[in-house]
């Protein structure tokens, strides 16, 4: 992983542990809080960190013949390498699912990023997922939520 990416990430988990009690303080409905809002019409997922934008990334959703569902969720659970049982042991790197084995996860297509291409995944590049999955590890599946919205 790159350095900067992961000092940033070092920073935004270090600002919101320490900086809880003020954040409570202002803003309780925000405070250590990880929201990453999926648009599928935009394919594209913003994360916002405390109520703060963080990382806009693309993304690929669902393509035609398979939907990505949309609505808020938890992460269910969390492996950082994880193999398709439906797909072929297809990889799905730094997975956090969301509703049954629907997850966010690393794709190696990163060329179709930005576009509609999953069996209704939500699809990053490594380099995001890796980031993506460890903001959830530091703040915890109970303080994350996914929003897709069409």
């Amino acid at each position: 992983m790159h350095t900067a990416i992961s000092a940033k990430l070092i920073n935004i988990a270090a600002a919101a542990l320490t900086g809880a009690a003020l954040l409570f303080a202002s803003n309780a409905a925000h405070a250590n809080q990880i929201v990453a809002r999926v648009s599928l019409s935009q394919q594209i997922m913003e994360v916002t960190v405390d109520g703060r934008p963080t990382f806009t990334w693309k993304v690929s959703t669902g393509d035609r013949a398979h939907i990505t569902p949309t609505g808020s969720f938890k992460p269910t659970r969390m492996h950082e390498m994880w193999y398709s049982k439906k797909y072929d042991n297809a990889p799905m790197p730094h997975s956090v699912f969301f509703s049954g084995g629907y997850a966010v996860h690393a794709t190696y297509a990163i060329n179709r990023l930005g576009r509609p291409a999953s069996h209704g995944c939500v699809r990053l590049h490594p380099d995001a997922a890796a980031d993506f999955y460890q903001l959830v590890e530091a703040f915890g599946p109970t303080n994350t939520s996914i929003v897709i919205v069409k």
